[in-house]
């Protein structure tokens, strides 16, 4: 199957209608149609402040379709045979339980908990989500659909695949019509690529599931009262409310009153994105979910500009997502980097090499309108006469009367903020993306219309060791009109404090007017930092995603973690940390084994130093990779009572495939893994017991 023209933006679109109809219809989650309708009126607009809500949150629809989909690169040799029992391994890779992704309400209550019990305790996909493990009641609610996107959106006109792999994806957690009407969306999104007419595409995904289902009969209802009837309202209530009701299915949130909605607002949309998320969002029941698929399609099928065509449903969210996870490099991210991942997993299952624009920037701005998460932090004046917009695949600065002490500040994130820590909804677990001296690079242009030169400087805003917000200054320069910059900066020295944003400050005088373009915004590597808990600091203490049963702050910058149940890890870092060395010291209190990680890509995926027994209870140190499982690289005899008096200091390397470890200071361990982990967070280890850690030191490796 070929890969269809302009995929790249046909991706994007799609990721941009998911998390605009998400966050169009997360604040009215729940509610009923007659409710909305009196209380707030047909859903045309975000209405995340008329609830008093944040707009960009974090929530299961987003951060499990984007996540899940990992598997296909966790498991890069499977590609198109990709089982379910790998995905089911990519959720206990993913997942921290009780705290990411997905709605821990009690197995027998949520579906998803139900089944990462299940997976949690052995029962492998399909078998975790079956109705013969769970009962038909559970296995039916709607999640296998809310999380399908991505499987579509990797399989471009080829429906046949896209059903494959949403067939296995969905029966981690589900099963009879929920997998039906995970089918429908996937097989309608993936031929929504190269087919632009709603009939066809149902059409053409109905063919997949049984005719005596109930989800073929509904949508075979729908359109055949569609026929008859223009007016959506009553579609709803004489038809979708009487037939295909809450009522008349068990459960907290059925599949099949809220697929019928999707179906109805396709229909009755006229193919017009911004009706169509109306009609969906307006009808009630599970709102965000509901309207993260309809987006997710018509932005598929209809590109950027149905998006852009009446109202700016794009500005308000600047392509801004969370993808919390034990991956908690990848939590702060965007749409358009979201694309490119997703369409880079596409064309490798096609054989063909993925598209990395500007020399693979992490900001580079190439499809229209993306601002990679960009926002005004502070205008020259009250005015607010400062905007941001995307000219020609460049982020255009436009900006009116900066001078001196009236300059103009754009950012993007690169940490949660103090303010979104506490947002309701799903637990937000995430790392910094820019650590202490990693390599910055950027690519900045001045207006050639501009009136004067313009003063550039790059910035990062940091938090300090009470929470408090600082600012360090990288190079500037002055930029005559139509003069370009290459700057080049080591993050500076944060002792440990996570970063948070990244951008540029704008000045000159008196009173310039005019344009900046910013080309690309890079940096690589892994840092050279010190990372050490701060008493005072609640954000320093968030920049670790917990995965672990307790962390508490100990003396003198430690960390204490407490794991009582299996193994536990806290972790910092990004998936693109390449080559660096980890140190801490460490105290054992009745550890079962304990350690450190690098290359640490979730829970499951690693490598380590331990401290641990073997069968015969004698003390062995050892280095390990896990993927899914542990093996065991090499092992020595090393007696370690874990009598909460006695340090040991770790130190473990990793260089292409090259691994080193050493304790107190002896190398023990020096091993050539011939297929690799290559990149990764560190980690802290605990099974079953407490330790105490120091601050952490990571040193990055350069090539001399």
């Amino acid at each position: 199957m070929p890969i269809p023209h302009a995929y790249e933006e046909s991706v994007y679109a799609g990721v941009l209608g998911k998390i605009i109809g998400v966050y169009l219809g997360r604040p009215i989650e729940g509610m009923l149609y007659r409710d909305i309708l009196k209380t707030l009126g047909p859903i045309s607009y975000y209405v995340h402040e008329q609830r008093k809500q944040a707009l960009v949150v974090s929530d299961d629809d987003i951060t499990g379709t984007f996540t899940f989909a990992r598997a296909l690169r966790d498991y890069p040799r499977e590609g198109r045979n990709l089982t379910a029992r790998h995905i089911g391994q990519t959720w206990l890779n993913y997942i921290i339980e009780n705290k990411s992704i997905l709605w821990w309400g009690g197995v027998g209550m949520s579906t998803e908990h139900t089944a990462f019990h299940r997976l949690k305790n052995g029962i492998d996909a399909p078998h975790s989500g079956s109705i013969a493990s769970n009962g038909k009641v559970v296995a039916e609610q709607i999640g296998a659909q809310i999380f399908i996107d991505g499987w579509a959106m990797i399989a471009p006109g080829d429906p046949e695949l896209a059903v494959a792999l949403a067939t296995r994806a969905a029966s981690v957690s589900h099963d009879g019509e929920a997998v039906y009407a995970a089918q429908v969306i996937a097989a309608a999104e993936a031929l929504a690529f190269v087919e632009k007419d709603i009939g066809k595409l149902l059409d053409g995904a109905i063919r997949f599931i049984p005719k005596d289902s109930v989800i073929y009969r509904l949508i075979d209802d729908l359109r055949s009262f569609h026929a008859k009837e223009p007016d959506w309202n009553r579609a709803m209530t004489e038809l979708v409310e009487k037939r295909y009701g809450y009522d008349k299915f068990g459960g907290n949130c059925h599949v099949v009153p809220n697929h019928a909605l999707i179906i109805l607002a396709l229909l009755y949309g006229d193919d017009d994105f911004q009706k169509s998320l109306m009609i969906v969002n307006t009808c009630g029941w599970d709102t965000d979910c509901n309207s993260g698929n309809v987006g997710c399609l018509l932005g598929i099928k209809n590109g950027l500009r149905a998006i852009d065509a009446q109202v700016d449903f794009r500005g308000p969210v600047a392509d801004r997502l969370f993808l919390p996870t034990a991956e908690g490099g990848s939590c702060i991210t965007d749409a358009l980097a979201e694309a490119y991942k997703l369409a880079g997993v596409g064309r490798r299952l096609q054989g063909q090499a993925p598209v990395h624009p500007k020399n693979n920037a992490r900001f580079h701005f190439s499809l229209p309108g993306s601002l990679q998460g960009f926002a005004v932090v502070k205008a020259p004046t009250s005015k607010g006469l400062v905007k941001i917009a995307n000219e020609n695949a460049k982020l255009e600065i436009r900006f009116d009367g900066v001078q001196a002490g009236l300059e103009a500040s754009i950012a993007t994130p690169t940490f949660i903020s103090s303010a979104e820590m506490s947002l309701p909804h799903y637990s937000l677990q995430a790392c910094p993306t820019l650590s202490t001296g990693q390599l910055i690079e950027s690519d900045v242009a001045a207006g050639e219309a501009n009136s004067l030169p313009v003063l550039v400087r790059v910035f990062i805003s940091y938090y300090g060791p009470a929470d408090e917000v600082l600012t360090e200054w990288g190079p500037e320069q002055l930029l005559a009109p139509g003069e370009s910059a290459a700057f080049s900066w080591n993050a500076l020295e944060t002792h440990g404090h996570p970063i948070f944003e990244i951008g540029y400050q704008l000045s000159g005088g008196p009173g310039v007017s005019g344009n900046v373009f910013v080309d690309r915004l890079t940096w690589s590597g892994a840092p050279t930092v010190t990372l050490a808990r701060t008493p005072k600091g609640a954000m320093t203490r968030r920049a670790w995603v917990e995965g672990v049963s307790h962390a508490y702050d100990g003396p003198d910058g430690r960390t204490i973690i407490c794991q009582d149940d299996g193994r536990g890890l806290n972790i910092q870092g990004t998936h693109d940390w390449t080559d660096y060395t980890s140190a801490v010291v460490i105290k054992p209190h009745l550890a079962r084994s304990c350690g450190l990680a690098i290359r640490v890509q979730g829970m499951r995926r690693y490598y380590a130093l331990l401290l641990a027994v073997d069968q015969r209870g004698t003390g062995v140190a050892r280095l390990v990779k896990y993927l899914e499982n542990e093996e065991v690289l090499a092992e020595v005899p090393f007696h370690w009572p874990c009598d909460a008096i006695t340090e040991y200091s770790l130190s473990i390397s990793g260089k292409a495939g090259m691994l080193s470890a050493s304790i107190d200071g002896r190398q023990l361990f020096h091993f050539l893994d011939p297929d690799p982990l290559l990149t990764g967070a560190l980690g802290l280890i605990v099974e079953e017991g407490r330790v105490d850690f120091g601050p952490v030191r990571v040193i990055a490796l350069r090539d001399k």
